[in-house]
């Protein structure tokens, strides 16, 4: 079968190899691909994990092999679940299997699904109902991510609620909110398009980073944040981050912050009493609310759908991800 394999190079190719063993897993026929920014670091070397891999985690499908246990038929349509887990560490007994000890991430750590076919365990196939179309169910992942990290926070209807980075998970998690009842919600981005695209999906209002300090004390009668959703994971918006929120205000850390040394007014975490949440991927209960919220029509997910490139196209569905600032969510579509 065909595969997008990142090599030792690195380098993304589309190369033939062996169609997946099952051992009692589902056979699933890859149907749709969309590519994140784990798969840029991946392919083009910025993230050292093991080679060759076969690229990709954000992935919908149809099982054509049912799994031993026959939990989920033949001709399913489905979202995978790419979290690998044990089911027999610590973690995976407190019912937490995305931080198993023993886990990883497909197209990272281990075979992902930009593939003809991919093999998984029946536990992380999802179900999609027909009220759900493909260019949808594609952000139905990272949504479940969102929703994850929402259920680790308490907005109140009240509140005022700030997103810095306004790309796809920024966006969604700004759906997510409203959906919560949170009735003031500020985006901060340097792009001028995602501002607008934010205030049409229902933001208050938006500014550039250089100018949300005014904007957000301007709405808060100079009180401060009481959620701030930190959305761009770079040093510069964990600074941001603690200086927007207000005392006894909530930070949500999304974005993957890969620095290792950030300057920051620490002092302001203690002055202010923050509480500062992060998260990490999903379990199988949050991509059951998400496609919930999905099927009910509760999430506009179509405006984050930038382009669609065939499989043959992958490099350059990739590089649009990397270098094109003009795109949010980049699908790939098998033949």
């Amino acid at each position: 079968m065909r595969a997008a394999v990142v090599t030792a190079e690195p380098a993304l190719s589309i190369q033939e190899v062996p169609e997946p063993s099952d051992h009692g897993r589902a056979l699933v026929a890859v149907r749709r691909g969309g590519i994140c920014g784990t798969d840029v670091k991946v392919a083009t070397g910025l993230m050292p994990i093991p080679r060759p891999v076969i690229l990709g985690h954000e992935i919908v499908g149809t099982v054509v092999r049912p799994g031993e246990r026959g939990l989920v038929p033949k001709g399913q349509r489905v979202l995978l679940d790419p979290v690998t887990s044990c089911g027999h560490c610590d973690r995976c007994h407190a019912n937490r299997p995305n931080l198993c000890r023993r886990g990883g991430l497909m197209g990272r750590d281990e075979d992902g699904g930009f593939a003809e076919f991919v093999a998984v365990d029946e536990l992380q196939l999802h179900p999609l109902p027909d009220a759900i179309p493909d260019d949808e169910a594609l952000l139905l992942q990272v949504t479940g991510t969102c929703v994850h990290a929402q259920t680790l926070i308490q907005p109140f209807p009240g509140d005022t609620a700030v997103i810095i980075g306004l790309g796809v998970s920024g966006l969604i998690h700004l759906q997510l909110l409203q959906q919560r009842g949170v009735e003031t919600v500020i985006g901060v981005t340097r792009s001028q398009w995602k501002r607008d695209l934010a205030e049409e999906l229902g933001a208050t209002a938006t500014a550039a980073p250089d100018d949300a300090m005014a904007l957000v004390d301007d709405l808060t009668q100079g009180r401060g944040a009481d959620l701030v959703i930190e959305a761009a994971g770079t040093a510069q918006t964990v600074r941001q981050s603690i200086e927007l929120a207000g005392a006894g205000g909530t930070i949500l850390g999304f974005g993957l912050v890969t620095a290792t040394d950030i300057t920051a007014p620490f002092i302001q975490w203690y002055l202010k009493e923050l509480t500062i949440v992060n998260t990490r991927a999903a379990g199988a209960w949050d991509y059951e609310r998400t496609i919930q919220l999905a099927a009910a029509g509760r999430l506009n997910l179509r405006p984050l759908l930038s382009r669609t490139y065939p499989f043959d196209e992958v490099v350059a569905a990739v590089k649009a991800c990397e270098s094109d600032s003009s795109v949010l969510k980049v699908a790939l579509e098998m033949d």
